[in-house]
């Protein structure tokens, strides 16, 4: 049973970490997905203690690679994490398709 618990662990992270890109950097979560160019894109709920951030990742043919937290663009390929018990919508744009 253990074995199963832990390769099911391992798994879920592979698919999070390698897949998707999602890297918790202390605090701060780095979003690097490494996603099909025919996938159109992805949402996910990531927590953070009582904090819920609602992630979607969407490819757009001719576009710059853009990520925004709560309508606001961020620098980089990182947003900050806080436990402020909220829900915060995090969209990245990513250029593809």
């Amino acid at each position: 049973m253990d074995l199963v618990h832990g390769l099911a662990g391992w798994m879920y992270r592979l698919i999070v970490e390698s897949l998707l890109g999602l890297h918790r950097e202390g605090t701060s979560l780095r979003l690097e997905p490494c996603i099909p160019a025919g996938w159109p894109g992805f949402t996910i709920r990531y927590r953070f203690g009582d904090t819920v951030y609602r992630i979607t990742v969407t490819q757009v043919a001719g576009e710059a690679r853009k990520l925004s937290l709560d309508g606001v663009e961020q620098q980089g390929h990182s947003i900050p994490l806080q436990d402020d018990h909220g829900i915060h919508q995090v969209e990245l744009r990513l250029p593809g398709g």
